[in-house]
């Protein structure tokens, strides 16, 4: 395979990495990369995935799930995909919605990365009434998988995130959605206003994130807005558990207008974060920085692919050089 897609280059919103030991590649799932460069890739029913052996190159898109082969229910929305392994096969989790109906998560499975996937059960897994977004897996310390989503702030105007008991398959509740916390319990959040249309006023949730620390301590990354841009959060169970109490760090694990982040390790034992940035349509970029743990959290070490600089915005766009900046990249 060819890997001719360098990271600075792709446009991606909400990134997943699965790093996959069976194929020993990295993927990350979107319903489009870069209409330009793939005009005949633009699913807007269905999605793609592009794969790499380092992070830095990667390959073309390869079509992975289509709603009319599949047969599918929904025609909007195909958001923030997640490809996880569970049981030894692939569960591809997004939200999707038909038109007059809400938001709702739901997982497709495939025995590959690259698919095709299909969907587990016909419908959805989050409850039906609420407005849903952004599902991911995790499993409690007993083994039993449960979808972590966002219950989203233009139904509830102060957004949830979630959790709700799923079935062995992963593709129905077997219980009722537990309330985690609230967007307004971080003390560094902000009302989200768009200056553009000038609506706003909700408190957001976005893009929850489970990660075990070494010390045993559970933490959840989380994305909401600041006064300076979209910024991503860390959130700690007190208890060690998914039912918590949840308590909110102080100030944001990242502030730059990027976030929506999620935790992976490389084939190295690195942990690493994938995150976008700046928030702006079309101009999306995939950010990857090397983490290291402390006792009770996370913290940034280095940002290897380069797009910080290239794609700066919100407090930090004042402080780019004004020569450009060539830097040498990898892990």
């Amino acid at each position: 395979m060819e890997y001719p897609f360098d990271v600075r280059d792709v446009r991606i919103s909400d990134p997943f990495i699965l790093a996959d030991p069976k194929t020993r590649k990295y993927y990350t799932y979107a319903s489009v990369f870069n209409p330009d460069r793939y005009p005949g890739m633009r699913f807007a029913t269905g999605f793609c995935c592009i794969c790499s052996e380092d992070l830095i190159h990667w390959s073309d898109p390869i079509r992975v799930f289509d709603k009319d082969e599949a047969g599918f229910w929904g025609d909007k929305d195909y958001w923030a995909p997640e490809c996880h392994i569970w049981n030894g096969k692939y569960y591809l989790i997004s939200s999707f919605r038909k038109a007059g109906s809400l938001r709702r998560c739901q997982c497709l499975v495939s025995d590959n990365p690259t698919g095709p996937f299909r969907p587990v059960r016909p419908e959805p897994v989050t409850p039906e009434g609420w407005q849903c977004l952004d599902g991911t897996l995790f499993a409690d310390l007993d083994g039993r998988p449960w979808m972590i989503f966002c219950h989203e702030w233009l139904q509830v105007g102060d957004g949830q995130i979630a959790a709700l008991p799923l079935s062995e398959d992963l593709g129905s509740a077997v219980g009722e959605p537990e309330i985690l916390f609230r967007a307004s319990d971080a003390p560094w959040a902000a009302q989200f206003f768009d200056s553009k249309t000038g609506k706003g006023g909700g408190w957001v949730t976005d893009g929850p994130f489970l990660h075990r620390l070494k010390s045993g301590k559970l933490i959840m990354l989380w994305s909401n807005f600041t006064t300076a841009g979209y910024a991503t959060g860390v959130a700690r169970s007190l208890s060690g558990t998914l039912h918590g109490p949840w308590v909110q760090e102080k100030n944001p694990l990242y502030f730059l207008d990027g976030a929506h982040s999620m935790l992976f390790r490389s084939f190295e034992g690195q942990l690493m974060m994938a995150l976008h940035c700046p928030n702006v349509p079309g101009k999306k970029r995939m950010l990857l920085f090397t983490m290291e743990e402390t006792e009770n959290s996370i913290a940034i070490v280095n940002e290897i692919t380069g797009n910080w600089y290239n794609g700066a915005s919100g407090p930090a766009q004042g402080y780019l050089y004004e020569d450009p900046y060539q830097d040498k990249r990898g892990l």
